[in-house]
């Protein structure tokens, strides 16, 4: 398994496709399920080339089995701070420590761009991607956005961590 940067000749629809299988997983039971079947099929292609996204690839032979955006805060109020944008993985990749690398690889990004506090955003209800944050360091702060999926009301919790002192 390697872990790096994302390249000019990576696959970002099999990329997006990583997004997609993970969505339809982690997401089961949060949001409509008919929205999850009708993801469409390179949804996220354009993401991983957006300005002020960095992305980490995980590769296992030729297969995507996660990715991790980061960068600058996408919000005004929390302005000086990183932001972790997403994490996801292949449902078949889940439980084997992928994840955290992912995170510590992004963590530690994020720490050379100069941000001590990181931040990220989680479903309320995606209690197990919530535990898998906290066991990693991250704490609730209390704030949350009121969002909609598929046609559902969803609220995300921010977590944060501080980044001086490791993971």
């Amino acid at each position: 398994m390697e872990i790096r940067t994302i390249r000019p000749d990576d696959d970002r629809l099999a990329l997006s496709g990583v997004y997609e299988t993970s969505w339809r997983w982690a997401y089961r039971g949060i949001v409509p399920q008919a929205f999850l079947d009708a993801l469409p099929a390179g949804r996220w292609r354009d993401f991983f080339d957006a300005p002020g996204v960095y992305t980490l690839v995980a590769v296992d032979g030729s297969v995507y089995a996660g990715t991790a955006s980061f960068g600058p805060s996408r919000f005004a109020e929390y302005g000086g701070s990183g932001e972790v944008i997403s994490l996801y993985l292949r449902p078949e990749y889940t439980g084997r420590g992928l994840g955290r690398a992912l995170l510590e690889a992004a963590l530690d990004a994020l720490d050379a761009m100069g941000f001590d506090e990181v931040f990220l955003w989680g479903l309320e209800e995606n209690t197990r991607a919530r535990a898998f944050y906290e066991r990693a360091g991250f704490v609730c702060s209390g704030d949350a956005l009121n969002d909609e999926i598929g046609g559902r009301p969803v609220r995300e919790l921010r977590y944060v961590f501080h980044v001086k002192g490791g993971v």
